[in-house]
């Protein structure tokens, strides 16, 4: 299965986070899972390829030609295919349609915008792939009350809150992933239901 990791790039992290997604890149692998990501060098994105690597799978990294050109970020330099895009759209729209399935670390701006894009790709019946938050540290339990709160007040359904699920655990996580089967949900129910 070819596994999107979602996840920070910032390389001043606690290494409490890096060592938790370099085990689950591993284990990815160990399972015969490949990766897909951003192509970052540092932060979890790096620690995801690190592990990855290191278990022995396939990486591919998708990167906007302006990170390479502006050093806006250290791209990961052992990834078994690189994609360049014009734009961070395309980059995501690559990952996102050449995933089968994925996961998010902890991150900012960018991981939530990305988290938010695919579960609203599948509200709106776009894909109807997997999609697990490895919640290290709880580092998104307030995410899981903005959400539960934004269903109490009626701006999404509580069906929309069935699109992903939150773990605490590696192993959890990729036997979410491994077991998923897609529910297909209306869109009657995802988007107007209750």
């Amino acid at each position: 299965m070819k596994i999107c990791v979602f996840g920070a790039s910032s390389a001043h992290i606690d290494d409490k986070y890096i060592q938790v997604v370099e085990k689950l890149g591993e284990e990815m692998a160990k399972r015969g899972h490949s990766l897909v990501f951003g192509c970052g060098g540092t932060g979890l994105m790096g620690a995801a390829a690190r592990g990855v690597r290191r278990g022995g799978g396939y990486i591919h990294g998708v990167v906007p030609t302006f990170f390479k050109q502006n050093g806006v970020e250290i791209l990961f330099d052992e990834c078994d295919k690189v994609t360049y895009t014009q734009t961070m759209r395309e980059r995501k729209a690559i990952m996102e349609d050449d995933a089968d399935a994925f996961i998010i670390v902890p991150g900012g701006v960018g991981t939530f915008e990305e988290f938010f894009e695919i579960v609203t790709l599948k509200q709106l019946n776009r894909h109807d792939k997997a999609i697990a938050v490895l919640n290290i540290e709880n580092y998104y339990d307030e995410l899981e009350v903005f959400m539960r709160t934004a269903c109490e007040r009626k701006f999404i359904t509580k069906t929309c809150l069935t699109l992903y699920k939150v773990f605490g655990d590696i192993e959890d996580v990729l036997g979410y992933l491994e077991n998923y089967v897609p529910q297909a949900l209306p869109f009657s129910r995802t988007k107007l239901g209750d």
